[in-house]
């Protein structure tokens, strides 16, 4: 592709390294400048080299980035590598990424969910191109390299400190353990694992890098056997930093161990150590460093012990250990004293020294004394000469160095002990985790030998690159043309050749007065200009440059010979041997031997093997020699075994990749990850690839990708000859590709340009489809137009037309309403003038009328008004005469009292009056009270008189004024009776008086009144206000009962949804754990039964012709040990004598006792299932009767009636719920603990009793609280009535205080609260007590279930060791409860001695099990039935009937055998069986039962069963591989099962039988016990039957479901890497969709003829569909290439058959198409708008059956496959997760593809008559007689 405008490239940038802009101009040869436009928005001239004149590199299409493989990309070079792993590490979260044949893993710095058990399983047995990149894909290729190829294998895993090297390595191993298949051998794994806390604690430490560096390197080699299972491992390492024990840099810290020991010198028992704080001592404080956040040394300290145990370092050598350790924390703190300039001491009595001595035994003057001297030899005599301080503390320095080493090396031999295995190792696959390429500011001795590694693996790596590309053209056929490829041989020639850099400082160390500095000429001297890798630097003379393969390296000299010496005075050694502590000559027993490489190195690293070099012979001086071996030479010695091993295995390799120096979670450095791809020899691996033709494509998946480019004539029937003949017109260039045998192979950029013809074809084909498209739906539009004009045009004039027709009636109508309205108007005046005229006449002539009635009137009133006055005349006259005489009398009678009042005066002037006066005061006094009182009585009478005062005071007033005219008319006439007058005067001024005084008072009562009625007004309206809060408050109320009623509605259909949901899955979990412990206990039996074959084997000679099958799959434990014994015993020729009736009492003992647990465990399934339904009934009823209830008026009371029935509801259902509890205590508790006498029993009775007692009085109180209710309902009035003006004024009157009304209504309300509150205090007791009930219950079914494991288990063991075990399992738990039973009745003696009791008599129980077990086996054989049956045992004791027998087969007991052998053993499903009725030889085993029933033959009825059921075993375990024989025998089995319901006698099973069918039950035996070891067998052929179909589906499901394009052409192949996938076209041999659907009809089909129930093919299919669902998932899951819109098509397509198919079958009732539903969700997934919030909100509400992992795995996995699509943003996964947080979902990525729903049975009766049957004689049958 040409730089033309547009073109996207990539050019370098100082911070981003690189950087994408797009052409804004086309380029042009000879151009200097480019034109670019950066993705930012600017533009920028970009100059080129003008020495090299380069362009730019240019970008991948959008649809390549992202791509699993790295050699998959079109455009091969730096900056494209380095954006596809950005892309696929922060925007899909992928760590992973194939580049080639290496693996590179970035450290997420995150847990991720992508290590389990699953993934695991997920990718064993997988191509490694098939699976996204992942550590367990290299690892399954190893494994399986190993076991294809008989070599070895290693996984080289490299990077720098932080990278991820140890846990990828951790990651293999786990892998290899759990593929291996040898789970007793899978702990070799923990036990390294165990090791990795010990040896970071002695090898790793803090770096300014990483707080946990691994300071050295490791090769781990994990050996398996012949067979590929792990038996053990072994342990090299390399390049321990010793110079960390003497010196740390800042901020870093020695080894962990140091800091450990010192955090634990408080312990007991570290006190002799004499440690103390880090900070004290030299070796462990020169960092400034000593703790790391977050690390608790401690702790630390705590776990390496305990890692040193588990690997079998016993307390004294760990002692030992920390007693070297602490004695080289003391020897750092040894001080020199300096004499002269030549020698030094030691302080005497020096502390650290005497601590040191006394930890290693050693002398301390002995120890003083070397460390301060040193021992010079010459050839004729020998010389001690004194050191300097300086070399003093650099040979103390040297000493704790190599003691260090030392102890290293003993740790890891004892390790590699622990490791090892007895079994010898048939191959093995090494796991080397070493160090990566390293550069710093300052380089010295260690970074030389680690790069020299390096260099070392580089060339490896580079050769077995370069082998694998020659090999892929060679097998391809392709012309081989030598690539040009960097070979580090030079660089390494350099190092390690003859006068090269070591040999060089090997011989410099040899000098006796050689210095770094002599040194550094010679390598100029030797080297510089004339090795163009070697440089000295222009400013130094003490440094030099080397060119490595993956940067330059400036190392410095100083202190290379210093380490490379690694010198430590014998003398010193020496001392240490002498040493009283024992364990430490043991680590120098070596030194006395030749050096091996596996010595430490003073350079800081120790190289260690596994073979040390051989001891050389001769003097001792020459062994000194060999002691000094330098460490370059052991280095390089070591390094070149490691090359010996790696190239003798096939090599694996793993890049880790830092992805930031600050460990933050998925954050992408470019300018650190560069630095590494560069070191680790990706990018050179790159190159290579790039160099020849690194795009390869099969023919197949060019021509479906490019298919669009060509024409229909170019497509030939030879897939070969048309991608031919289309590349020769498209590429030009033949250069650019070449044709192999299988595949296309295209130069670098050749995939891009096609991928940009692909996409401009397409652009095209879309603009014409478009163009195309568009003007239809114009034309569509335009037409719609105009039809809608002509429309709307019609409907306009038809609507004109219509408006001139009503204008037309209009008018009419009004001409006709305008006549009739001028008549009416007429008509109207007329009458009213005519009515008016009527009216004044009427009136005129009443007037005149009533003028003379008038008159008459006034004639006649005047006559009686004469009448009137005259007599008024008369009897005034009269009263004036009276009135005279009166006044008369009244003045003598005056004047008469005057007299006599005057002697009364002068009496009462004398005391004795006074006394006589003073004897009736008190009764005066009295009377007086009375009279007030009276009074007071009278006043209201006055108020009432008022009003009548005023109108008598005003007529008399006027009289009166008529008498004075009168008498000043007639004073003449009254002159005699002057002073009458004068008198009459008098008495008016006091009645004037006596009025205004009264015009006073009722001025005061007026006010009185009014005041009065005011305060009467504010009461009423106060009391209006009162009643309209409590209106108020009623409704508020009212509102309130109504809400809690509904949400109490809601809650308890919330509930009652739920329990029953929880009651389903827990009666499915119990379901499938019964069914799991069955599958694992038949596949134990089968491992036991192989076994004991074998041994058979091994020891008789079987019978010519007799083959020994096992039964393999039996219902429970105790069926197991029946069946397997009496197979034992035909099987075995010494004891086929023994007729085998014999035996089964005993095994139906056993057999029985665990088939009571098992009934049990059914009853209380069905008891809660009862109880569930009885709730469901009583929720109804109570919601029912809420809305029955009538309405009270008055919130209060309401409120207290709902409140009253709710609480007597609640009652009621806690004493059902109760009577429930104690009907299931006595169900399906154990006999033992049910029993009558039994204590537990006694204790839950009389709890019950006691709550029902307290139920009944609390009933009573209901009663009495519901009559008090009914009878305040009854008192109040209603509220309603307070509105009454008049009723509240004569209330008021009689009130004294306004508040009296409220305080009844609060009053009443407390009192409610206080009854509620006590009945919920109760309703809590009474749940609290029902819950411990239920505890107590719970409890009793945990014991039930334990029993019944520790049965399990035991029943695994050989009959003497069973028997053993049970009797201890029963001791320890009567044991416990004897204990816990003693401690509960301590106080209570007569439970304690009933308790007693009903010990001694299980006491007697265990002494007959024992007798019964101890017989001898002629004694068992001779007891009779009813002798081996004993109550505590519990065997079948088969209840007999009387009744009517027809419809049966006879058969001899003799021939019992060759029944079973006929019609089970040798029948052939495929043959004779498929023309027989479905179930026939069901209906023959039930009629030969009913035979044996017929005849009261208990023995002949077990023999038939058991030998029917372990024949039944033998044909499943013979062909257990062949699905129609395994579905054959589960559709007869369940077909024996419903027979023997439906002819058991019981009314459940007898509803749909027919009078003939009822007369055929069963007449002496009750065979219940038989249909549970049925069922379980049952159970065992359907998971047999799963697993067969599983395997036959298995292969077909990702190539059916995901691989193969159903819709051919929706999907395109994208390009492939070097791990190339499996092709998604279907070739021959490939499976597809109707490959499956065959299937499917092939086990459909296959089951309807063999007669199976329909539900139980409902739950086949349902299983069958669960499989594909499932790992169609997992695979999309772990598929990038998978996750694509097209790829949502095809699944959801294919779905869509699968549902048509059960359409077809009628089967969607199933449940099978629901198991389908997360696959339909993440084909949806894939296909909806990924885009804005709406859609996040949309994918949330949709994908309901996938996990939050799971969605965001698809979204990160979203790969487009053409330009069109766009990719998903991260933005948008992040919402997505933020909206699914609060998700309650499991962690688990992926689906569990082997889980097995639970399977039922449901009872489904035949109609076929037994008595109808006819046996074909293909059976060979003729020894069966009808009866």
């Amino acid at each position: 592709v040409s730089a033309s405008k547009f073109a996207r490239v990539w050019i370098p940038d100082p911070e981003e390294v690189w950087k994408s802009a797009e052409l804004l101009k086309d380029y042009k040869p000879g151009d200097k400048v480019l034109l670019l436009h950066l993705e930012e928005g600017k533009d920028l001239e970009y100059h080129l080299d003008p020495k090299t004149k380069e362009l730019p590199h240019l970008r991948n299409p959008d649809i390549l980035v992202g791509e699993n493989d790295l050699t998959a990309l079109s455009y091969l070079h730096e900056p494209a590598v380095l954006h596809n792993l950005r892309v696929r590490f922060i925007d899909s979260k992928l760590i992973y990424t194939y580049c080639g044949i290496v693996l590179v893993a970035i450290n997420p710095y995150e847990q991720l969910p992508i290590y389990g058990e699953d993934i695991i399983n997920a990718y064993s047995g997988q191509n490694m191109g098939d699976m996204d990149p992942h550590i367990f894909a290299v690892a399954e290729e190893a494994y399986k390299q190993m076991a294809r190829d008989e070599r070895n294998q290693s996984i080289i895993v490299s990077g720098e400190s932080g990278a991820g090297k140890t846990v990828s390595a951790k990651y293999a191993m786990r892998y290899f353990a759990t593929v291996s298949g040898s789970a007793s051998e899978a702990n070799v794994e923990e036990k390294v694992l165990a090791s990795n806390p010990i040896m970071e604690s002695i090898g790793n430490a803090k770096t300014t890098r990483n707080d946990n560096s691994s300071r050295f390197g490791k090769y781990i080699e994990i050996g398996f056997d012949k067979r590929y299972r792990i038996i053990g491992a072994n342990m090299r390492t390399y390049l321990l930093e010793k110079s960390r024990v003497v010196f740390q840099a800042e901020e870093e810290r020695n080894y962990h161990i140091f800091y450990q020991l010192c955090a634990s010198a408080k312990l007991p028992e570290f006190k002799m150590l004499r440690l103390g704080n880090a900070d004290n001592f030299n070796y462990t404080k020169q960092g400034g460093s000593p703790v790391i956040e977050g690390v608790d040394d401690a702790k630390e300290m705590a776990h390496t012990r305990q890692a040193c145990t588990l690997l079998g370092i016993s307390e004294s050598h760990q002692m030992g250990i920390f007693r070297i350790l602490a004695g080289i924390l003391h020897l750092g703190n040894v001080g020199f004293t300096s004499r002269d300039a030549d020698s030094c001491t030691i302080p005497p009595k020096h502390e650290p020294l005497c601590i040191f001595c006394d930890l290693m035994g050693v002398d301390y003057e002995e120890m003083c004394h070397w460390l301060c001297h040193r021992k010079l030899a010459t050839a004729t005599e020998t010389y001690i000469k004194p050191i300097s301080k300086l070399q003093a503390t650099n040979a103390r320095d040297a000493l704790a160095k190599h003691i260090y080493a030392k102890l290293f090396n003993w740790i890891v031999d004892n390790v590699n002990q622990a490791l090892h295995s007895a079994v010898k190792q048939h191959s093995f696959i090494g796991v080397l985790d070493i160090y990566g390429f390293e550069t710093f500011e300052i380089n010295s001795f260690e970074q030389f030998c680690i790069n020299y590694a390096n260099e070392k693996l580089q060339q490896q790596f580079n050769m077995h690159v370069f082998k694998l590309e020659q090999e892929e053209y060679m097998k391809e056929q392709i012309p081989w043309t030598l690539i040009d490829f960097y070979d580090n041989q030079p660089c390494i020639n350099l190092i390690e050749s003859k006068l090269g850099i070591l040999d060089l400082l090997d011989e410099e160390c040899k000098m006796p007065k050689g210095t770094d500095d002599t040194w550094a000429q010679k390598l100029y001297n030797t080297h510089l200009n004339k090795c163009a890798l070697f440089e000295k630097p222009r400013l130094s003379n003490k440094a030099f440059i080397i060119q490595h393969f993956a940067d330059k390296v400036e190392y410095q000299c100083e202190g290379f010979l210093e380490k490379n010496k690694d010198t430590v005075f014998e003398e010193q050694i020496k001392v240490l041997k002498s040493s009283k502590f024992k364990m430490l000559p043991e680590l120098f027993q070596d030194d006395e031997k030749a050096i091996s490489p596996t010595s430490a190195t003073s350079s800081g690293r120790t190289p260690l093997t596994r073979t040390p070099a051989k001891p050389t012979k001769g003097r001792p001086g020459q062994m000194a020699k060999e002691h000094k071996k330098t460490v370059g030479h052991q280095f390089r010695s070591s390094l070149h075994l490691l090359m010996e091993t790696l190239n003798a295995t096939t090599p694996h390799y793993v890049r880790c990749i830092k992805p930031n120096d600050f460990k933050f979670p998925f954050t992408f450095d470019e300018k650190r990850a560069v630095q590494q791809l560069r070191a680790c020899g990706v990018l050179e691996t790159i190159r290579i690839s790039a160099a020849g033709f690194p795009s390869r494509w099969t023919y197949q998946e060019f021509f479906s990708r490019y298919r669009v480019l060509m024409k229909q004539k170019d497509v030939l029937s030879d897939r070969k000859q048309t991608c031919k003949n289309v590349l020769e017109k498209l590429i030009l260039d033949k250069d650019k590709y070449q044709f192999g045998k299988t595949k296309i192979f295209f130069r670098a950029g050749q995939v891009a340009y096609l991928e940009k013809l692909r996409a401009d074809k397409l652009r095209a084909a879309c603009i014409r489809i478009q163009k195309t498209i568009r003007g239809w739906l114009l034309r569509k539009k335009y037409l719609r137009m105009r039809k809608a004009a002509i429309t709307v045009q019609r409907y306009v004039r038809g609507y004109q037309a219509r408006c001139y027709a009503k204008f037309l009636r209009r008018t009419k109508a009004a001409t006709i309403v305008q006549k009739y309205w001028r008549m009416y108007v007429v008509r109207r005046r007329y009458k009213i003038r005519r009515a008016a005229t009527i009216v004044l006449q009427s009136y005129l002539r009443g007037f005149l009328a009533r003028n003379r009635y008038s008159k008459i009137l006034r004639e006649h009133k005047a006559v009686i008004i004469q009448k009137r006055v005259r007599g008024w005349l008369a009897r005034t006259h009269y009263k004036r005469s009276m009135h005279a005489i009166i006044y008369l009398q009244c003045c003598f009678r005056r004047m008469m009292a005057k007299r006599e009042l005057k002697k009364l005066k002068i009496e009462a002037r004398s005391v004795e009056r006074y006394k006589k006066l003073h004897i009736g005061m008190e009764n005066k006094i009295m009377q007086l009270q009375r009279k007030v009182d009276e009074q007071n009585k009278d006043y209201k009478c006055l108020v009432e008189k008022l009003t009548n005062l005023e109108g008598i005071y005003n007529s008399e007033t006027e009289k009166l004024r008529s008498d004075l005219e009168r008498l000043q008319l007639s004073e003449e006439e009254a002159k005699v009776a002057t002073g009458r007058v004068l008198s009459l005067q008098e008495e008016i001024a006091k009645l004037r008086k006596d009025l205004e005084q009264t015009r006073s008072e009722k001025k005061c009562i007026e006010e009185h009144a009014d005041r009065y009625k005011q305060e009467t007004e504010q009461l009423v309206s106060n009391l209006k206000e009162e009643n309209t809060l409590l209106k108020q408050e009623k409704e508020a109320l009212n509102h309130r009962i109504v809400q809690q009623a509904k949400e109490m509605t809601e809650t308890m259909e919330k509930k009652l949804v739920e329990e029953t949901k929880q009651l389903e899955l827990d009666l499915n979990d119990e379901r499938l754990r019964y069914q799991n412990l069955l599958n694992e206990f038949s596949r134990l039996e089968e491992r036991y039964d192989d076994l004991k074959e074998e041994m058979t084997l091994m020891v008789h000679v079987p019978k010519p012709g007799h083959k020994r099958t096992d039964s393999t799959h039996s219902s429970n434990e105790s069926e197991y040990i029946f069946s397997s014994e009496i197979a034992e015993m035909e099987d075995i020729p010494s004891r086929t004598e023994e007729p085998s009736e014999k035996k089964v009492p005993l095994d139906m003992s056993l057999f029985l006792k665990l088939q009571k647990r098992v009934t049990e465990l059914e009853q209380e399934k069905q008891v809660m299932q009862d109880e569930l339904d009885r709730k469901e009934e009583q929720v109804l009823r109570s919601k029912a009767k809420e809305e029955e209830r009538p309405q009270i008026r008055g919130a209060e009371l309401e409120y207290e009636s709902l409140k009253r029935q709710e609480l007597e509801s609640e009652n009621k259902k806690l004493k059902n719920e109760l009577n429930e509890l104690r009907k299931a205590l006595s169900e399906k508790s154990a006999p033992e603990v049910t029993a009558p006498g039994a204590p537990a029993y006694r204790v839950l009775m009389e709890q019950l009793t006691s709550v029902s007692e307290e139920l009944d009085v609390r009933k009573e109180e209901v009663l009495i609280l519901r009559s008090q209710l009914v009878s305040q309902k009854e008192a109040i009035q209603p509220k309603n009535t307070m509105t009454d003006s008049t009723i509240l004024l004569e209330d008021v009157q009689k009130m004294k205080d306004k508040g009296e009304i409220a305080q009844a209504y609060i009053g009443l309300k407390e009192t409610n609260r206080l009854l509620e509150s006590q009945l919920q205090s109760q309703k809590r007791s009474h749940e609290n007590e029902a819950e411990a009930l239920r505890g107590e219950i719970q409890s009793l079914k945990e014991e039930n279930n334990r029993q019944q494991q520790l049965l399990a288990q035991n029943l695994q063991l050989p009959p003497e060791a069973r028997i053993e075990a049970s009797l201890q399992h029963e001791i320890t738990r009567l044991t416990n409860e004897n204990l816990y039973f003693e401690e509960l009745y301590a106080d209570d003696p007569k439970k304690y001695q009933s308790y007693r009791i009903s010990l001694y008599k299980r006491m007697i129980v265990c002494k007959t099990i024992v007798l019964f077990c101890c017989l001898p086996l002629g004694q068992m054989e001779n007891i009779s039935p009813g002798q081996i049956i004993d109550e505590p045992i519990r065997p079948v004791n088969i209840p007999r009937k009387e009744k009517d027998f027809q419809g049966m087969l006879e058969y001899k007991k003799e021939d019992e055998q060759k029944l079973v052998k006929n019609l089970i053993l040798e029948l052939k499903p495929r043959g004779v069986a498929v023309n027989l009725i479905p179930g026939l030889p069901a209906y023959i085993l039930f009629m030969c039962v009913r035979h044996a029933d017929y005849l009261n033959d208990d023995q002949k009825v077990r023999s038939l069963l058991t030998s029917t059921i372990n024949s039944i075993k033998k044909v499943l375990k013979k062909r257990g591989d062949d699905f129609e024989t395994v579905s054959f025998w589960l559709s007869n089995t369940c077909r024996f099962l419903h027979c023997l319901k439906q002819y058991s006698g019981e009314e459940g099973f007898m509803k749909h039988n027919t009078s003939r069918q009822n007369e055929h039950c069963l007449t002496n035996f009750d065979l219940a016990e038989y249909r549970q070891v049925l069922s379980d067998l049952a159970i065992q052929i359907y998971q047999q039957l799963v697993r067969v179909l599983e395997n036959i589906l298995q292969p077909m499901i990702v190539s059916g479901m995901l691989e193969h394009e159903t819709i051919q052409g929706v999907s395109g192949v994208k390009p492939t890497g070097l791990r190339k996938r499996t092709s998604s076209i279907a070739d021959e041999g490939t499976y597809t969709l109707d490959s499956i659907l065959r299937q499917l009809n092939s086990f459909h089909s296959v089951m309807c003829q063999h007669g199976m129930d329909p539900e139980l093919i409902k739950q086949v299919v349902k299983q069958m569909f669960y499989i594909i669902g499932a790992i169609t998932l997992n695979n999309l899951l772990l598929r990038k290439d998978m996750c694509s819109w097209s790829k949502g098509m095809q699944i959801r397509y294919n779905v869509s058959q699968l549902e048509e198919w059960l359409r077809d079958k009628n089967l969607m009732n199933s449940g099978a198409k629901e198991t389908l539903e997360p696959l339909i969700q993440a084909a949806q997934l894939l296909q909806v708008k990924k885009k804005t919030d709406d859609d996040a909100e949309a994918i949330c509400s949709m994908c309901n059956a996938l996990t939050t992992a799971q969605i965001v795995k698809v979204l990160n996995l979203y790969t487009p496959v053409n330009e069109f699509e766009e990719r998903v943003s991260v933005s948008f996964i992040r919402t997505i997760q933020m909206r699914l947080r609060d998700r309650k979902d499991s962690p688990q990525l992926l689906m569990d593809a082997k889980h097995i729903f639970p399977v039922t049975f449901p009872f489904n009766p035949s109609s076929l008559a037994l008595e109808t049957i006819q046996i074909p004689a293909s059976l060979g049958l003729g020894f069966i007689s009808r009866v």
